[in-house]
């Protein structure tokens, strides 16, 4: 690969359409760099720096060389970065830098812009080790004095230094702010003549405004900045005003405290004639401009009702609530605009109104609701479905935002109206006014009467479900909300949904059950008959209890189809109808309780078929596991009948560290098997503690598995009580260990939840050990470990850094260690003043659950009983 004409070769069939071509020229490049990385590198670079060359040849070079340097898993990064670092010398590296620099240089579009990638991707691992400190200098003078070429290569190359998500690279370049804001803005003004130049610049300066918060608190920078980028939105060139506007996004969502002047003076009339503009592209970074003061507003309201002192408070403008007249009536015209051919995920400028709208509705609450009210009723039986589909959308629009007693008048008078929309002859208007009413069912459910709206709401819906696969999603949703928000008291005899439950269950059977359903309408449709299940009032157990067997039946039919399916796609559709099934089972069986048992048999047969017969890399396991979680809690000690053939399933789930989820299931489900068996689940608790404990220690699983096994050790102690005593030396070791970490000085917030989540698994852990032996009459055995218990306890006290769930957990021990020694034997221990101001800090604590509460006060009665020492003199009374 020395020479030039091998090298060219190489790169072209790199190219090469003909895979045989193509992965021979990939193996080759690979053994080059394996065999002189040094070399490989500067062959590499030679190629895209040869003017006679081609550019596509060049700039496969470019290509070959970033790859040498970057890649998308972290680990591989980092290993070739180390090679360009440790393997590369110094010489070469001169080299490679000097001839890419001058390459930028290049007259040739793909060269210029494959070079701006491979310095980038060099600067990644230079700039933040101080290894390429005249790196900026350098571009800033290609900005300043190069040729136009070198301009734009040069801008380009800042663009996408700055565009890195490596942290180490964007905490260097503040110290670079200078540099870089010299070379953009001096690219983005409007005196510079070549449009590619400054549609460079508008981009890198994009890129880059994250890094220069120095210089905009300083207000001449700030100015000729605002400036600059003002003068871009009214740029001849479309694609320069887009990057002016995606700059103005950026700047508002960074800088909103140094906004008000600026919006006073230009940016609301110069984004609301952006939104005008009949390049779509530069419309809709308009209105994403208002969406971004919409949403910086909220968070500001929302940050500065938790401030405790008004100086803590952030500057809030108000500047959506001032517009709401002039920029509501422009995106209310916008949602005229919908393409009736755009696919579902299709981003175009009536969604991008439709989210702005929405967020206004949350920003300015019930400023927003008189101008869409007129609109609506505009609007509502236009000739044109664009218009009526405008209509009902911004109705829906503003359901979440403006107080529930103003939309609540508002929503009784147009319900009737809307839902007759479900009858429209445009498929598009039916599909808008079906998730219109899915956002009243979920945001202003109360203004629906039951006894008026609610039938003709659930048979418009299950119309639309049922004639028209465009609108399922849509319908699926609004009837998920319907059933949650009807579904009155858990265990009432009836509740609104009653009367329509039967005819709605019917329905529901008949789409998921039709062989030409399209498989996301039938996934769909099993949701919605999910939810109407646990919504179910006990007058409709009896339809839940039939389901059972429908749901058993269509599970039993998809086996033979398991050994018919030729490709991934039937393979996928297959397994979803599978999981679709069997999370109807979970939720039949959480609903009938106890009465799911005499399916019990025929239940647990077709799961350990399924098990025994799925593909290995499925997902269907783990929906079959929820399912038997469900049925074990249902059917408690009388489900040990079923371990003995489903057990060596959920050992393997245990052992499969390389299917995270499914070892998370299995976690999750000893938990469930042991609370349900109690004592029963003893002969299988050696396996499941050997695995867990494996578990515990593997590099494999992360941290987050971690708390939900030490949690199991508790489950499964509760359940089998003093046999927990065989474990109890590893497993207080365990804890003890897993009770010294904590988050540090600098610790991520990640760290910070995991060592809450980790403490609430030991005390969770305690808690079930502590019950066991206490049941059993084994509380001696404890005695070794209780004061490790008590040095937690008082971590846990004086760290700031805790959850409700973790106070909850710690009362328990406090109160379950006191009752487990009755006699007084740890007084010395309970009398410390952190046990007695904690247990009174949560007990006070307003913002907590009452079991919470009343947690803290049965620990309190505990301890007092402990140091009073009445407690043996109460058992005697």
């Amino acid at each position: 690969m020395e020479g030039a004409p091998d090298i060219n070769t190489v790169l072209t069939n790199s190219l090469s359409a003909d895979a045989t071509l193509r992965n021979a020229a990939e193996q080759q490049l690979n053994h080059a760099a394996e065999n002189n990385f040094s070399q490989y590198l500067l062959t590499l670079v030679q190629a895209l720096a040869n003017d006679s060359t081609e550019g596509h040849i060049r700039a496969a070079a470019g290509i070959a060389l970033k790859n040498a340097f970057t890649a998308r898993e972290f680990a591989r990064q980092a290993e070739l970065q180390a090679k360009w670092l440790n393997q590369t010398d110094q010489d070469s590296k001169t080299r490679i830098k000097q001839l890419a620099l001058e390459t930028l240089s290049s007259t040739n579009a793909q060269a210029g812009q494959a070079t701006a990638q491979v310095i980038a991707a060099v600067a990644a691992i230079e700039l933040p080790r101080n290894q390429w400190p005249d790196l900026m200098h350098v571009l800033v003078r290609n900005v300043s004095e190069g040729t136009q070429h070198q301009k734009q290569s040069s801008l380009t190359t800042i663009g996408f230094i700055c565009e890195s998500q490596d942290t180490e690279l964007r905490a260097s370049l503040v110290a670079h702010s200078n540099a870089i804001l010299t070379a953009v803005v001096q690219g983005a003004r409007k005196e510079e003549p070549n449009g590619e130049v400054r549609l460079a610049a508008i981009t890198a300066l994009g890129d880059s405004l994250e890094f220069v918060g120095n210089n905009f608190k300083h207000e001449g920078e700030r100015n000729y900045i605002m400036q600059v980028v003002c003068e871009a939105t009214q740029a001849e060139d479309s694609r320069i005003q887009q990057g002016a506007f995606g700059c103005l996004n950026r700047i508002m969502a960074l800088y909103y405290e140094n906004m008000r002047f600026y919006m006073e003076k230009a940016l609301f009339g110069l984004t609301i004639l952006g939104m005008k503009s009949d390049d779509e592209d530069v419309a809709k970074l308009a209105v994403e401009f208002w969406s971004t003061v919409c949403e910086e507003e909220i968070n500001i309201e929302d940050d500065n009702a938790q401030v405790e002192s008004s100086d803590q408070m952030r500057p809030f403008y108000n500047f959506s609530r001032v517009a709401t007249n002039e920029v509501v009536p422009v995106l209310l015209g916008l949602l005229t605009k919908q393409d009736e051919d755009a696919g579902d995920d299709e981003y175009n400028i009536s969604r991008a109104a439709y989210q702005s709208l929405q967020l206004y509705a949350q920003a300015v609450g019930a400023a927003v609701i008189q101008p869409v009210i007129q609109f609506v009723e505009a609007n509502l039986r236009h000739e044109d479905w664009h218009h009526r589909d405008a209509a009902v959308s911004a109705f829906g629009a503003i359901m979440d935002g403006p107080e529930e007693k103003l939309l609540d008048p508002i929503v009784k008078s147009g319900i009737q109206p809307l839902i007759s929309m479900m009858e429209d002859p445009s498929v598009h208007v039916r599909d808008s006014t079906a998730y219109a009413l899915g956002r009243i069912t979920e945001s202003c459910s109360e203004a629906i009467d039951p006894e008026q709206h609610l039938d003709p709401l659930i048979r418009s819906l299950f119309n639309g479900l049922i004639n028209n696969p465009k609108m399922a999603a849509s319908c699926c949703w609004a009837l998920m909300n319907v059933a949650e928000r009807f579904a009155g008291e858990y265990g009432a005899a009836q509740n609104p949904l009653t009367p329509h439950f039967n005819q709605s269950v019917t329905n529901l059977l008949t789409v998921t059950g039709r062989m030409d359903a399209e498989p996301s309408v039938r996934t769909a449709a099993y949701e919605v008959l999910n939810v109407f299940v646990q919504s179910a009032a006990n007058d409709s157990l009896s339809a839940v209890a039939s389901l059972c067997t429908v749901a058993i039946q269509r599970l039993e039919e998809t086996l033979p189809l398991q050994q018919q399916v030729v490709s991934v796609e039937d393979r996928i559709i297959l397994e979803d109808m599978q999981t679709s099934l069997c999370t109807v089972l979970q939720a039949v069986a959480q609903r009938v309780d106890k009465e799911i048992a005499p399916q019990g048999d025929r239940i647990m047969q077709i799961l350990l078929q399924i098990l025994s017969t799925v593909n290995g890399k499925s997902s269907v396991p783990e929906s079959v596991f929820g399912t038997i979680s469900s049925l074990a809690n249902a059917m408690e000690e009388d489900f040990a009948k079923y371990m003995d053939a489903f057990s060596p399933f959920l050992y393997n789930a245990l052992a499969n560290q390389e299917e995270p989820s499914l070892c998370s299931m299995a976690i999750g489900l000893v938990s469930d098997i042991t609370r349900s068996l109690g004592e029963r689940s003893q002969p299988y608790c050696d396996n499941f503690m050997n695995y867990l404990l494996s578990n515990l220690r593997s590099a494999a699983l992360a941290n987050q598995f971690k708390p939900a096994i030490l949690q199991c050790f508790g489950d499964i102690a509760s359940a089998i009580t003093g046999h927990f005593e065989t474990y109890l030396a590893v497993v207080a070791q365990v804890l003890q260990q897993a009770a010294t970490i904590t988050t540090g000085a600098d610790g991520s917030y990640e760290m910070f939840d995991y060592v809450i989540a980790l403490r609430e698994g030991i005390m969770d852990a305690w808690g079930g050990i502590i019950g066991a032996m206490k049941a059993s009459g084994k509380t001696n055995v404890l005695e070794p470990f209780v004061s490790s218990i008590f040095e937690l306890l008082n971590t846990i006290a004086s760290d700031a850094n805790r959850s409700e769930a973790l106070m909850r957990s710690a009362m328990g021990v406090i109160g379950d260690l006191a009752d487990a020694y009755p006699n007084g034997q740890l007084a010395d221990a309970f009398r410390q003043e952190w046990v007695t101001a904690m247990i009174k800090e949560t007990r006070a604590n307003r913002e907590f659950q009452s079991r919470t509460l009343e947690t803290a006060r049965w620990a309190r009665e505990q301890v007092k009983r402990q140091i009073g020492g009445t407690q043996t003199v109460m058992q005697q009374t």
